[in-house]
């Protein structure tokens, strides 16, 4: 294990094996979903379906802005098709573009469940020691009313999008942990960093999807082991980690969907979902060829666990 700069913080089932969210990434250029958080007076172009850009009105991503961020107020959206559908939440394409001009870029646009839709299928255990400040809205999370399915929604936007927001400082200063940008968030609609070819609209593969000889294999596995330490650092598991939710761009190792990103030390359970992450990424590199003294789930268990200060 290399060693970091960083503060140190306080089933298988018959046949193939299957990982949570195992569902391809794809871009279907049929007819685009609207978007479901768009402002109802921002009705779209009736020729072309653009709408305005809502970075205006929304919570951005980190300072400085990375240079390729469309910002300006003239912008317009266009949405291109679907990357991935969820059990949770769907992941668009989207170009914004400042019309006239070279300026845009393309968005992944990840758009949670209303309330008449699933939710997430084990939410109680992820929200364990989150909380909001008001007793109402904490009554209606607990009871799945209407109103609490929606808060819970927005929880799980607000979660990621802060998280991205956090580990993404750390990767650009550091290194050691590679998430996309996370470039707006509003309501329970996050707009992230797309990581892929431009040019053909295709997201990078994840690592579910992968045959790495053995030296790629070794290097993916020791960038895991980083990333997973830095999130251990500053008081992260994952919580749904697989080889599903891996992307590797441009030779890198990067973490997505982090939604239910727990807190391992105010979330009673925190131990238990950092060490299901660990378990469930290492019996894929074990499968893959990786010895498994390298491997190694509980060795690695409890190096996180002392990363977090809970040893």
């Amino acid at each position: 294990m290399r060693e970091h700069d960083l503060p140190a913080q306080p089933r298988r089932a018959r046949g193939r094996s299957r990982f949570d969210d195992d569902e391809p990434y794809l871009l279907n250029r049929g007819r685009p979903a609207p978007p479901v958080t768009a402002d109802p007076g921002d009705e779209p172009d009736p020729q072309t379906g653009d709408r305005w850009s809502s970075w205006d009105t929304a919570v951005h991503g980190p300072e400085p802005y990375p240079d390729w961020v469309v910002t300006e107020s003239a912008a317009r959206d266009t949405e291109l098709g679907v990357l991935k559908t969820g059990k949770e939440a769907d992941v668009h394409l989207l170009r914004r573009a400042v019309p006239g001009t070279d300026r845009s870029c393309l968005l992944a646009v990840k758009r949670y469940r209303d309330a008449n839709q699933r939710l997430f299928h084990r939410d109680a255990g992820y929200l364990e020691g989150r909380r909001v400040r008001r007793s109402r809205e904490n009554r209606a999370m607990a009871g799945r009313t209407d109103f609490g399915r929606q808060l819970i929604a927005g929880q799980w936007a607000a979660a990621e999008f802060d998280a991205l927001g956090r580990l993404w400082r750390i990767g650009a200063e550091f290194g050691t942990i590679a998430v996309p940008y996370p470039v707006q968030v509003l309501g329970t609609e996050l707009m992230l960093e797309f990581l892929g070819d431009a040019e053909q609209g295709h997201a990078a593969p994840r690592l579910a999807q992968l045959r790495p000889g053995p030296v790629e294999l070794r290097a993916l596995w020791q960038q895991l082991v980083d990333a997973l330490v830095v999130l251990a650092r500053v008081g992260y598991a994952h919580g749904d980690l697989s080889p599903y939710n891996l992307l590797v761009h441009d030779g890198r190792l990067v973490m997505i969907d982090l939604p239910q990103v727990v807190d391992v030390v105010a979330n009673p359970q925190g131990p238990e979902f950092l060490a299901r992450d660990v378990r469930v990424v290492a019996a894929w590199f074990t499968a893959r060829g990786l010895p498994g003294g390298t491997a190694d789930p509980a060795a690695l268990t409890e190096l996180l666990l002392r990363e977090a200060g809970i040893r």
